[in-house]
């Protein structure tokens, strides 16, 4: 997809989400740390605050020159934009639409409760591609739900996932259900079945590459019971070694 067309379409799709007018108060109720617990990081990670009725970063975290080899100074949206691949510019655009529609479709109070999840590749300073592991999550709206800005979490997963098409997921929080591997040409379907609570809160800490006594520690019950779990998302899924649950769990976006 060419570089101009993808820029124009995803800023109708922001725009379509957004009131078109800046809130002018960054004394909203956010902690910026506390809402970074809602993500999980399998690798070095950057983050940003996107002021949707600007169509710009507010602010980019200091790591994105480690990952990308960008200054913070320098990354913007329209560098961001420039830098995503050709290939990955259809799915972003497709996942972005899905996105907007999914979440001007909540209730107001269920606005703040979902994580929007897929991955795409990104240029580097230095010519090659990584392939970035997007979260995002609104932290701002105004009284009607209009959407104003969102914190996104940018992981390097370039190391798990090598090859293969996007993936988008809608992560409910608090309760919330969420919605797996959509396919944008079907309604959502919610993935209650794939994984229990107690097996995907599991999950998160293999990915991170906790051992099972950790994981035990932490959550305060038995090593065995923290073994059963993982042997249950293996063989629910027909898979052999925890490599391969936390590789599948990447690829097809369960957590």
């Amino acid at each position: 997809m060419k570089f101009e067309l993808f820029n124009e379409e995803t800023n109708k799709v922001w725009k379509r989400a957004s009131s078109g007018q800046a809130t002018n108060r960054m004394q909203f109720e956010l902690d910026i740390y506390k809402k970074l617990l809602n993500f999980f990081q399998v690798g070095d990670f950057y983050y940003i605050i996107f002021n949707i009725s600007m169509l710009d970063f507010e602010f980019t975290s200091a790591q994105v020159e480690t990952i990308l080899g960008y200054k913070q100074s320098e990354f913007n949206m329209p560098l961001f934009m420039e830098i995503i691949h050709p290939d990955d510019r259809p799915w972003l655009l497709t996942y972005e639409t899905k996105a907007s529609e999914f979440l001007i479709a909540l209730p107001i109070d269920k606005l703040m409760k979902y994580k929007v999840r897929y991955d795409f590749r990104l240029r580097t300073k230095d010519g090659n591609y990584k392939r970035i592991l997007h979260q995002s999550i609104i932290v701002e709206h105004d009284n009607d739900g209009l959407i104003t800005r969102t914190l996104s979490v940018e992981t390097d997963i370039s190391h798990l996932k090598k090859e293969g098409d996007p993936v988008l997921s809608f992560i409910g929080l608090d309760g919330e259900p969420s919605y797996i591997d959509i396919d944008t040409k079907s309604a959502y379907i919610e993935s209650n079945d794939i994984l229990s609570a107690r097996e995907k809160q599991i999950l998160i800490f293999l990915i991170e590459g906790k051992l099972s006594k950790e994981i035990a520690d932490i959550l305060k019950i038995s090593k065995n019971t923290v073994d059963n779990h993982r042997k249950n998302m293996l063989h629910k899924n027909s898979l052999y070694t925890t490599a391969e649950l936390v590789g599948k769990a990447i690829r097809q976006g369960w957590v």
